[in-house]
């Protein structure tokens, strides 16, 4: 009941955050797409941008393997990154599950407990989605205020409950709760309180540095931008978890991109705002597979080297 529940609550949270999103454009369309815009890229600073992206790649991969290890299972470096960037296309697949799913898969083939292997990619994933929500309330509102006033007790709101939520995660009668809702796991089965820290801080520095690549390719794809860092971060961290919350959209397709059109269209100008949504995306999409491919051609090779 408990799953069916949150599942519930996700589509209709997700159903609500289309809605809005597709007023809000409708509302504005002829806006974004009359103004020309002029593109200065600047190479440096996108790969500057893509550099600290995998950066935060590895900071993760670092907590996920810390999460494995405070229940006694181990992966090399070379296996995590591995499992961790191949199991994240998944996310590209309707459905936001297969991302968690490959991840636990391939980590049992690796020769992780499953339990530990599904729980650990699920705790992750709440700490990633406990952390956003808190990095929005706290650096999203000057983004939202340009474009809707008002709004500043809401994102505190966010922030408070996040701040609660993320504090109950190193209770371990709700962490084993959390472990038995999608595996059967040991009676004790609770990470102690240094992984979790290390998993929520690395959640954390994780969204400041992606606001910070998204700040970065502002500068280096569009001429005399004016943009602040703290809304790049607020505005990326927004516009990542409303990809998330909709279950149909493969990697948060338009919708990750029309929130954080949303979110900038006060300092930027409703064509900027797109123009720079969609360099994200496509910074984005190549980070991923920059990752993930080569591993996915050494792994053919190794096959066929075996065969």
């Amino acid at each position: 009941m408990p799953e069916r529940l949150v599942r519930l609550a996700r589509l209709a949270l997700g159903l609500a955050v289309v809605g809005w999103l597709a007023a809000a454009l409708w509302r504005n369309w002829s806006e974004i797409r009359v103004p020309p815009i002029t593109w200065s890229v600047g190479p440096g600073g996108v790969l500057l941008s893509a550099i600290i992206v995998w950066a935060m790649y590895g900071v993760l991969i670092l907590a996920w393997r810390a999460m494995l290890a405070g229940w006694g299972e181990r992966l090399s470096a070379w296996e995590a990154a591995r499992i961790w960037t191949v199991s994240s296309l998944g996310k590209y697949v309707p459905g936001k599950v297969w991302a968690i799913a490959g991840m636990a898969l391939m980590a049992r083939q690796a020769g992780v407990a499953p339990w530990a292997a599904t729980a650990s990619a699920v705790i992750i994933q709440a700490m990633a989605v406990g952390t956003g929500a808190l990095v929005v309330g706290a650096a999203g509102r000057e983004a939202i205020e340009g474009g809707h006033p008002g709004a500043t007790a809401a994102l505190w709101l966010v922030a408070v409950a996040s701040a609660a939520a993320l504090a109950l995660l190193a209770w371990p009668p709700l962490v084993r709760r959390l472990i038995r809702m999608v595996t059967i796991a040991p009676p004790s089965a609770s990470p102690a309180a240094g992984p979790i820290l290390l998993g929520l801080g690395a959640n954390l520095a994780a969204w400041l540095g992606y606001g910070l690549a998204l700040w970065i390719l502002a500068h280096a794809t569009l001429p005399a931008v004016s943009l602040d860092l703290r809304a790049a971060i607020g505005s990326f961290a927004a516009s990542y978890l409303a990809g998330l919350l909709v279950l149909l959209a493969p990697g948060g397709l338009a919708v990750r991109e029309g929130v954080l059109v949303l979110m900038l269209q006060g300092s930027l100008g409703w064509g900027r705002a797109a123009a720079l949504a969609i360099a994200s995306r496509l910074l984005l999409t190549l980070t991923e597979l920059g990752a993930a491919v080569p591993f996915l051609i050494l792994r053919r090779r190794s096959l066929r080297a075996g065969t």
